[in-house]
C-alpha cells in the first residue's frame, strides 16, 4: 500500500478495528449543512462495514445538496429534520458511533444532543483543528486535505484496503476532490496523489465526480454567482481582501437551494493581489461566514475572533447572531487587525 497507513497512530487503527468488529450496529454521522467531504466520508466508511457484514446507517443533520445525489448510497442517508424518529432509534440501539468530518458537537445543531445521548461507544475522524473531548476514540489529523483522505489512511491502517469497493472508492474521492477543489488547494503532500492512484485502481470514474460535484449546477445558480459578483462583491485593496454579502431576499429572487453558493467565496482570490475572501449570507438562523485564503493568511483565526468558528488556517467558517449588515460592519471594523498577517505571507 505504498504505507498508505504510515502517518496513522497504529494503535488507534487497532482499537478501531477492535470496536467496528465487535459491534453491529453502526451509526455514522457527520456536520450540519453537509458538504463533499462529510457525506464522502460517512458513505464511503458504510460502503465498507457493509461490505464486512454490518449493519451500518449514516444520519445526518440536515438534507445534503442535490449536486451530490449521484454518490451510490445517497438515498439511503436518513436525515434527521425529515426522518426524527427513525433517527433517534438509530442512535439509541447504536454500538457504535462514527463522527465524521467535525470537531465539536455543536456543528450538529440539533442533532448533537441526540449524539450525544447515544451509549454506543463514539469515535471521531475528523481534520479540522482543535477537536472537542466528546468521543472516547479521537482521530484526529488536521494536515490531512480531507477527512475522506483520512478515512482512506484509517481503513489501510486497519488492513481493510481490501474491502474498499468501487462505491467506497467514489465515495471516499468525491470528499478529497471537493475538499481540494480538484486537487488544486490543499493538496502539497506527494502521498495524496498515490491515494488518488489507488482509488482510480478500483474503478472510480474521477470525470463524473469533478463534474457532477464541482462543474454540474442549475441555471439560477448560475445566475446567483453571476448577480454576486456584479453586484455584491466589496473589494478592499489596502487590506488585499473581499466581501461578498447575500441577503434572503437576494437568495429568494435566485430560487435559492442548498448547494448553490458552493465555491462562491473561493472565487475572489482569482483576482491578483486578493489574499483573502469572506462570504456571508443571511440563513434563516444566522448569518453564515465562510472565508478562504491564500499565501498562507489565517481567516481561521478571524472566524474564531469575530464569527466564533474556526477551521483550517486557509479554510474556516462561523456564525454570526445579528443582522448581515452588523456582521459586514463588524469584519470591517476590525480588518486593521489582521493587516500584520498580510506582512508574513508570500
Amino acid at each position: 500500500m505504498l504505507n498508505m497507513d504510515r502517518l496513522i497512530d497504529n494503535s488507534q487503527a487497532k482499537e478501531l478495528r477492535r470496536l467496528i468488529e465487535r459491534s453491529e450496529r453502526i451509526v455514522l454521522t457527520c456536520h450540519v449543512r453537509p458538504d463533499g467531504d462529510a457525506i464522502g466520508s460517512t458513505l464511503g466508511l458504510w460502503h465498507l462495514l457493509k461490505a464486512l457484514g454490518k449493519q451500518p446507517v449514516v444520519v445526518v443533520p440536515d438534507k445534503a445538496p442535490s449536486n451530490l445525489s449521484f454518490l451510490p448510497g445517497f438515498k439511503d442517508i436518513a436525515v434527521y429534520t425529515c426522518h426524527p424518529q427513525f433517527c433517534e432509534k438509530s442512535f439509541e440501539e447504536a454500538d457504535l458511533v462514527i463522527c465524521c468530518d467535525f470537531n465539536t458537537p455543536s456543528r450538529q445543531d440539533n442533532l448533537a444532543p441526540v449524539m450525544l445521548a447515544s451509549k454506543g461507544t463514539h469515535v471521531l475522524i475528523d481534520h479540522h483543528q482543535e477537536p472537542d473531548n466528546f468521543t472516547e476514540l479521537t482521530i484526529s489529523y488536521p494536515d490531512m486535505s480531507s477527512t475522506c483522505e483520512l478515512v482512506f489512511r484509517v481503513i489501510a491502517a486497519m488492513g481493510w484496503y481490501g474491502e474498499v469497493n468501487l462505491d467506497c472508492a467514489t465515495c471516499l474521492l468525491t470528499g478529497i476532490i471537493t475538499d481540494t477543489r480538484n486537487f488544486s488547494v490543499n493538496c502539497k503532500n506527494p502521498d495524496l496523489y498515490d491515494i488518488l492512484m489507488r482509488l482510480l485502481e478500483k474503478g472510480v470514474d474521477k470525470e463524473r465526480i469533478v463534474k457532477e460535484a464541482l462543474t454540474t449546477r442549475s441555471l439560477s445558480s448560475l445566475k446567483l454567482e453571476a448577480f454576486a459578483i456584479s453586484e455584491r462583491l466589496e473589494v478592499f485593496p489596502r487590506h488585499k481582501a473581499a466581501v461578498i454579502t447575500l441577503s434572503k431576499e437576494d437568495l429568494h429572487r435566485f430560487d435559492y437551494e442548498k448547494g448553490d453558493t458552493e465555491g462562491l467565496v473561493n472565487r475572489p482570490l482569482e483576482v491578483k493581489g486578493m489574499v483573502y475572501s469572506i462570504f456571508m449570507r443571511e440563513d434563516p438562523d444566522c448569518i453564515k461566514v465562510s472565508a478562504r485564503s491564500c499565501q498562507g493568511f489565517p481567516v481561521s483565526e478571524i472566524c474564531k475572533n469575530l464569527y466564533g468558528g474556526g477551521g483550517h488556517l486557509q479554510a474556516a467558517g462561523g456564525e454570526f447572531h445579528g443582522s448581515l449588515e452588523e456582521c459586514r460592519k463588524l469584519l470591517l471594523d476590525n480588518m486593521d487587525h489582521y493587516d500584520k498577517y498580510l506582512r508574513q505571507t508570500r
